[in-house]
């Protein structure tokens, strides 16, 4: 038997092509069916040696069972900025109370639908306080810049992970 776990479908806010609130409301599945903009938080984990978390999807979610991610987040809920989605999303999937940065966003076509997505960044000083929720991370690790760069050529990742993480990546590089 075949049995995935669906939450109840998140209400968001429509964008538009510059990431502006139009103030009306849909589901986020009827935006992904209709292909309507919305947006998305993700958060990129880096304990304090800049080891970054990369996790398995559980393979009784809806979308992308048993993939890869190298981001943590969800829909932007209806009034909530990109930075507090990605504090709930972190807390809800990995346990981790904290406020992280927007790094930047982008509108990604990459997925399921376009999105516009912000891409965030949390340092985690304890590892050992990660305790994902097992109906979304099947397992996580930490991988070193190299051997992320080397597992999204190898492993099957989501969409807006390689996209996202790709953008990350430069973005860290052109700080420097």
């Amino acid at each position: 038997m075949d049995v995935r776990v669906c939450v109840v479908d998140e209400l968001v806010e429509r964008v538009d092509d510059q990431d502006r609130v139009l103030g009306v409301v849909v589901s986020r599945r009827q935006a992904v069916q209709e292909g309507w903009l919305h947006r998305v938080a993700v958060t990129v984990c880096r304990d304090e040696r800049g080891w970054i978390l990369v996790h398995r999807r559980s393979e009784q979610l809806w979308r992308f069972p048993g993939l890869y991610e190298a981001v943590v987040g969800g829909a932007v809920d209806v009034g909530e900025s990109y930075e507090q989605a990605a504090s709930r999303e972190l807390a809800e999937e990995l346990g981790i109370r904290v406020l992280p940065r927007l790094l930047f966003t982008f509108l990604n076509r990459s997925g399921l639908s376009p999105h516009w997505l912000g891409v965030h960044e949390v340092v985690v000083s304890d590892v050992d306080a990660v305790v994902p929720d097992p109906d979304e991370v099947a397992r996580h690790s930490w991988l070193t810049e190299l051997e992320l760069r080397s597992a999204l050529l190898e492993w099957c990742f989501t969409p807006d992970s390689h996209e996202a993480i790709n953008r990350y990546l430069t973005f860290r590089t052109a700080q420097s």
